[in-house]
């Protein structure tokens, strides 16, 4: 089922920050855990847990989960062991924000998942948990830790800006490209088939009066357009060159004689006028513009956030022998002269 993507965290779908091997292995790590962060062991059973859960979204999808040994196998274990590190390392950075996360928030989120995804059934949910290899306490954990991310996320990116000249600037840049922009466009049917032996024979019944729609149904190759009657707006750039330039030079209403493309050959009807080019002003294209540099500028905030803290903490993770990060590719190419 789709919607458990998205109210679960599987390992698949994890973006993780992978540093390079950072902390250290030490025998303090105690025999049950993996990994140490600031002195809060990560257990195996926890690491277990989360294999268990990308073992069934794999197998899900139907596809083969890696064999313990198999270097697959030790990558995909690297990212679960780094996810519980970044989980626990925002856990860390959340108290010296102040940030806290409610029992009552926790339950408010899963009403809300529960009614989005689950028409509000409480059976349904816990079907769905239980198939994903949760138990109750592991998917309160991943609730807890995605209301504690997206208030992370608030916090350091609350004094994000976006300036007028920002937005004037990229409006200069853009605004001959989508979505302030959009081409000259016209509604037109088509019917595709192989030779021009047919096409020539479908634009002679057309002449004589045949119903497009029904010579679709009947003849075209074309799958995508066949449900609409061969129906489609096409706008300029979007289709192949000698479709394009039949499409925008005919009359409206007016059948076209075979047109050959890589795709085979074409009767096409334009059923408009054509649509002119439409470039949105400043002042209507500014909401838009703002949004969308807002939150670009908010990723790049929590990005280099993300990294500063990450390098501090780091220096407090200790991973148990065969659970440390992969060590930093470097260049070893010497030039001699």
């Amino acid at each position: 089922m789709k919607s458990t993507r998205l109210i679960v965290s599987v390992l698949v779908a994890l973006v993780v920050v992978v540093s390079a091997a950072c902390g250290g292995s030490d025998q303090s790590v105690p025999a049950n855990a993996v990994a140490v962060v600031d002195g809060t062991p990560i257990t195996k059973a926890e690491l277990d847990q989360l294999l268990v859960r990308a073992k069934k979204t794999y197998t899900s999808q139907k596809r083969a989960f890696p064999k313990a040994g198999t270097a697959e196998y030790q990558s995909l274990q690297t990212q679960a062991v780094a996810y519980l590190v970044q989980r626990a390392q925002y856990g860390i950075q959340a108290d010296n924000l102040k940030i806290t996360v409610t029992d009552k928030e926790i339950a408010d989120r899963v009403v809300q998942l529960k009614a989005q995804y689950f028409g509000g059934s409480q059976a349904k949910l816990d079907a769905q948990i239980k198939e994903q290899g949760y138990t109750a306490e592991s998917f309160r954990d991943d609730i807890r830790a995605r209301v504690l991310s997206e208030k992370i996320y608030a916090a350091v990116t609350k004094d994000t800006t976006v300036t007028d000249a920002q937005i004037a600037t990229y409006y200069a840049a853009n605004k001959k490209q989508p979505p302030l922009f959009t081409a000259e466009s016209r509604d037109v049917r088509h019917i595709l088939v192989k030779t021009k032996a047919e096409a020539d024979k479908i634009y002679d019944e057309l002449k004589a009066g045949a119903d497009f729609a029904t010579l679709v149904t009947k003849d075209t190759l074309d799958e995508a357009s066949k449900a609409a009657g061969g129906k489609m707006t096409i706008k300029r750039g979007d289709t192949v060159a000698p479709f394009e330039a039949a499409s925008f030079k005919l009359k409206t209403n007016e059948i076209s004689h075979p047109v050959q493309t890589q795709f085979g050959f074409h009767v096409i009807q334009p059923l408009s006028d054509v649509h002119p080019a439409v470039t949105l002003t400043l002042k209507v294209a500014t909401a838009q513009i703002k949004a969308l540099l807002l939150d670009k500028a908010k990723n790049e905030a929590l990005t280099k956030w993300t990294a500063e803290t990450k390098k501090k903490l780091d220096e407090n993770v200790l991973y148990a022998v065969g659970f440390e990060p992969p060590a930093p590719v470097t260049d070893t190419a010497t030039t001699t002269g």
